[in-house]
């Protein structure tokens, strides 16, 4: 089968899996494990923050991330369509006791105007606006990439009105493939970022949420009542430090790939609309979903349904140039 449901299904290669076996290990919890330390260390350095902290996944290093800024009876803005807000199973609620201030962003992607227009006033009556979430790139948006020019002007207000900016930067990397910003000038404008090792860049488990010294301080408390403090994790560090070193550059094959699949799309017959493909996300809207993507099925195509009438294909290192070809043949071959 030809797996195109997320890019979360990819396997760690034979070299990938050599250095997880012959990484150096220790207790994490303890602070011992030197892979999992030196994964840190890098990321930090990459992105020029003060600290970083290894967690099993994007879903809880976000929760940690509300959890350290926030406090019950708080408020979070961000999109409606949020990852933190729609896929982290009410998290933000249950973990944090916080509720969110639902924008509808162009794509997922919310302005420093319509963020004003929600800040509460000091209020008993009303939440306490604490924090931006912004998700770049944009999961539900199509893979869409933020302006960062619109991130700054955030930033500026966030400063005004004392608010803490996190980014649920899961898929950063495809951003930054697509753009000239560095990972340097993220780190200078948010105060904390999770980054996900685990979709396009290959490795098997595990995300960073990087921040200063005090929020990262803050976040290993979390993470251990969260119960993701792990061990021997320096196995999983491994896997991250070689995804890092060797599967950041080719992350733009994955997009050519996209907007290869999003062309052919464009001219099936069974498809109504397909969204700007901007980096490894196709989103597109048929007229029966269950019947597409039971006919794609057939033919050996897995997508996912999207929510409405939309589907949703996620290319990837698993994703090869040959199946790029049996896909849009399949795609031309449903009526």
């Amino acid at each position: 089968m030809i797996e195109l449901r997320s890019d979360t299904f990819t396997k760690p290669s034979k070299l990938m899996l050599e250095a997880m076996m012959v990484a150096q290990v220790g207790d994490d919890v303890f602070g011992d494990d030197p892979t999992v330390n030196l994964l840190e260390e890098k990321m930090a350095s990459i992105f020029e923050m003060e600290a970083s902290v290894f967690c099993p996944s994007g879903t809880m290093a976000n929760q940690i991330g509300i959890r350290v800024h926030t406090q019950p009876q708080d408020e979070v803005i961000c999109d409606k369509n949020s990852h933190v807000y729609l896929y982290e199973g009410g998290g933000m609620a249950s973990n944090s006791g916080v509720s969110p201030a639902l924008l509808d962003g162009d794509r997922g992607r919310i302005t420093a105007s319509q963020i004003e227009e929600v800040i509460k006033p000091d209020d008993v009556h009303a939440p306490v606006s604490r924090l931006v979430s912004l998700e770049n790139t944009m999961n539900k948006g199509g893979g869409s990439c933020y302006d960062f020019e619109e991130i700054k002007k955030i930033r500026s207000l966030c400063d005004d009105k004392g608010l803490a900016l996190h980014l649920d930067g899961a898929r950063l990397y495809n951003a930054l493939a697509e753009t000239e910003e560095t990972p340097a000038e993220y780190g200078e404008v948010f105060d904390t970022i999770s980054i996900c090792l685990s979709k396009g860049l290959g490795a098997p488990i595990g995300s960073i949420l990087l921040g200063s010294k005090t929020h990262i301080k803050k976040a290993r408390r979390v993470r251990k009542v969260f119960g993701g403090g792990m061990r021997q994790a320096g196995y999983l560090a491994a896997a991250g430090l070689y995804a890092l070193n060797n599967n950041v550059e080719r992350l733009k094959e994955d997009h050519q790939r996209a907007r290869a699949l999003g062309k052919a799309l464009s001219q099936a017959s069974f498809v109504e609309e397909v969204m700007p493909v901007d980096t490894n996300i196709v989103i597109f809207s048929v007229d029966d979903v269950e019947k597409r993507l039971h006919q794609l099925k057939e033919k050996g195509v897995l997508g996912v349904p999207f929510g409405g009438s939309q589907i949703r294909f996620v290319t990837h290192l698993g994703f090869t140039e040959e199946m790029l070809e049996q896909t849009v043949e399949i795609i031309k071959a449903i009526n």
